[in-house]
């Protein structure tokens, strides 16, 4: 019996084809838009928690355009009230924390050195066999051989080896030029965060209609559980936000107190700073630990550890004590996948990826854990929406 062979029609391989170049065309816009398709969703993220507030004023009879509107230019004068009022001092901090930094460095780096020449003396002295054998003739021919100009020069063009103190130096330089970086251009961070504040005033103001247009997107009968994943995701990332503005607060009122008490020139300015990188999880009070302890540097090792106990004692007070009172039983990601998620999303995308990789992941985490872990496997899990409104 002989079989023949099929060939495609040449509409069925046209068709195939015009949607593999779809495909890679949507890909190859989305990696062009990247930095645009971020930003917009930290606007989301922030017209999320405008949306509470701006119900919360429809229920008085506000308009939600007018609502949107008041709290966003409360939320700006409020800014602006706290920025007038320190300026000047903040100003100064930051000229001086700017100015003592590389000082501080370079006393860092010159306490490793001295540090590593102890050792090695020590290591001499203890095991004079590990020494190479003919260090000591070379020490000797060095010192006897007569200077020779030449051979100095020779000698300059070669890359001397980097000690300890200098690779801790360049990765210091390194991770600011790498966080730090997203703020080099004031006019690109000016320009993402108006595209925030917009994009978050549309979400706030007329939400229902992004709702229902993302309904459109799956079939009528999934529509009943798409609109409960996408309201519990919603209330999560909601939740989340506001968490972290109040720790952002009070970490870095505690922060600047206890820099002050401890003496720590720039007080303030650091304290700002940690404040502001508490919204990264994890990594972002390791970025604002380091300028910190360089800084405690200046006035000896012995600070620069108290300043490390400090942060890693606000940390834990963070984590054990006020994270959990304020989210109350959280979503719980784990660690290791929130690290990794930074990690990847920070070497992507830079340091916006780093800005968004943890409220990504809870946006990500909840249809997880509504649709596979209790629709598919089985398992029982409620997320602390779902408990607070089972509480009531």
């Amino acid at each position: 019996m002989s079989s023949e062979r099929r060939a495609w029609p040449t509409r069925d391989v046209l068709r195939v084809l015009a949607i593999v170049a779809g495909f890679y065309i949507a890909l190859q816009l989305l990696w062009i838009g990247r930095p645009v398709i971020l930003v917009t969703f930290l606007g989301v993220l922030f017209g999320l928690a405008l949306t509470a507030g701006v119900d919360w004023l429809e229920r008085r009879r506000i308009p939600r355009g007018v609502g949107a509107v008041l709290i966003l230019l409360a939320f700006l004068g409020i800014l602006f009230g706290i920025g007038a009022a320190t300026a000047p001092s903040i100003t100064g901090q930051l000229r001086e924390l700017k100015t003592q930094l590389p000082a501080a460095i370079t006393k860092i780096k010159g306490w490793v050195r001295e540090r590593q020449e102890g050792v090695s003396e020590v290591l001499e002295q203890v095991a004079p066999e590990a020494a190479t054998p003919d260090s000591g003739a070379k020490g000797r021919e060095a010192q006897a051989a007569p200077a020779d100009p030449e051979g100095e020069k020779g000698e300059a063009g070669k890359k001397e080896p980097v000690s300890l103190g200098q690779g801790i130096t360049e990765q210091i330089g390194g991770v600011g030029r790498h966080v730090f970086g997203f703020f080099s251009s004031t006019l690109s961070v000016l320009g993402g965060m108006l595209l925030i504040l917009f994009v978050a005033v549309f979400v706030a103001v007329d939400a229902k209609t992004y709702h229902r247009g993302l309904m459109h997107l799956f079939p009528h009968e999934a529509r009943p559980r798409a609109g409960e994943v996408l309201t519990a995701t919603a209330a999560m990332l909601r939740r989340w936000l506001l968490t972290q503005f109040i720790s952002m607060l009070i970490v870095g009122a505690f922060t600047t107190v206890i820099l002050l008490l401890l003496g720590i020139k720039a007080a303030v300015a650091l304290g700002i700073i940690a404040g502001i990188l508490e919204f990264i999880p994890i990594a972002g009070p390791i970025l604002a630990a380091v300028p910190a302890v360089a800084m405690g540097f200046l006035d000896g090792p012995e600070k620069a550890l108290y300043v490390v106990l400090a942060y890693v004692v606000i940390q834990q007070m963070e984590s054990n004590l006020l994270y959990p009172l304020l989210m109350k039983k959280g979503l719980e990601l784990p660690p290791v996948l929130t690290i990794v998620t930074q990690g990847v999303l920070a070497i992507v995308f830079g340091f916006i990826g780093l800005l968004v990789a943890v409220p990504m992941l809870a946006a990500v985490m909840v249809p997880i854990k509504m649709l596979y872990v209790r629709d598919v496997v089985g398992d029982d899990v409620q997320l602390p929406v779902e408990r607070k409104e089972g509480g009531k």
